[in-house]
């Protein structure tokens, strides 16, 4: 018996080890990050891209109010609740003392400067693929920004959710911040794939998931259930099922009107992705909208 207890006891901490460096962060250096100085007009269009204000602004915020991120907005999901944190330049309860590359690091690496993962509710797994000239951008945008002092509530979370270390497993399946869709194609379609697969994040929502929260890559923006309640969120492939009608000036200006080829009108969550885009250049909405349909198609799940 002392023979099985010592050899449970080896086997635990090899375990426990193995665990450990498994789970260890993985930060970027600070000579990944470019030296100069922002440009803010980037930073903005960016901003506008990746959708910061539809999480970290109030519900249903319009006009200036979006520019105000304060956090809040809770997301319940099938893990526990989620809470969007304060964002805005506040020194005590946003991001005012981060650096660019605290910035950098949460939104690619998912770390927080004191090297804790973030849960991938914050669309790292997409941010990841984005340029680090663009998050150096959006790092001087943000601080332009007016400072909200209020604290987000925390998240709400149970067991093993709760076990943020556990996430350094779930990065080493899904942090990948490869192309998804591997294109020979102009560079308006290579455009679109920036703004889509990085800073747009659109597979976070319309990307089936399985149990542990992991997007099917095979089944590329092929639509999804919602994270919240039992809604569904639609195909947005070239196929027949899906947008294989639409041209991609439909869907341009769908994301700049919220106006479907039909006349029918954007709602939901999309209402505020399309207050979004609706800020960017048309040549961005136009790029988009030429990935979309330069996809391979997917028929509806």
């Amino acid at each position: 018996m002392k023979r099985l207890f010592t050899a449970a006891l080896v086997l635990g901490a090899l375990g426990a080890g193995a665990f450990w460096v498994l789970t260890a962060p993985d930060p970027l250096a600070a000579a990944a990050l470019p030296n100069r100085q922002p440009d803010i007009a980037n930073g903005e269009r960016i901003f506008w891209t990746g959708g910061c204000a539809s999480c970290h602004a109030a519900k249903g915020a319009k006009d200036a109010e979006k520019l105000k991120l304060g956090g809040g907005q809770a997301f319940d999901t099938p893990f526990g609740r989620f809470v969007a944190p304060n964002i805005s330049p506040d020194e005590t309860n946003g991001i005012g003392r981060w650096s660019a590359l605290d910035l950098a690091n949460a939104m690619t690496r998912g770390l927080s400067p004191d090297g804790r993962h973030y849960y991938p509710a914050f669309p790292y797994a997409s941010y990841a693929r984005m340029k680090l000239d663009d998050v150096v951008d959006l790092a001087g945008y943000l601080k332009t920004l007016p400072k909200i002092a209020e604290a987000a509530p925390p998240n709400q979370l149970s067991f093993p959710f709760n076990i943020r270390r556990g996430v350094g497993l779930w990065k080493r399946l899904y942090l990948d911040p490869s192309p998804v869709v591997a294109l020979t194609a102009p560079a308006e379609v290579a455009r679109g794939r920036y703004l889509v697969e990085g800073a747009g994040h659109c597979g976070e929502c319309h990307t089936p998931r399985n149990p542990i929260g992991g997007p099917d890559r095979s089944r590329w923006l092929a639509g999804a259930k919602a994270l919240e309640g039992d809604g569904k969120v639609p195909n947005i492939t070239p196929d027949a099922g899906a947008l294989g009608k639409w041209s991609a000036s439909d869907i341009a200006y769908y994301l700049e009107s919220g106006l479907t080829p039909d006349g029918d009108s954007v709602g939901g969550a999309m209402t505020s992705v399309v207050d979004n885009m609706s800020h960017l250049p048309k040549e961005d909405r136009a790029a988009i909208a030429a990935y979309l349909k330069a996809i391979p198609p997917k028929p509806k799940l």
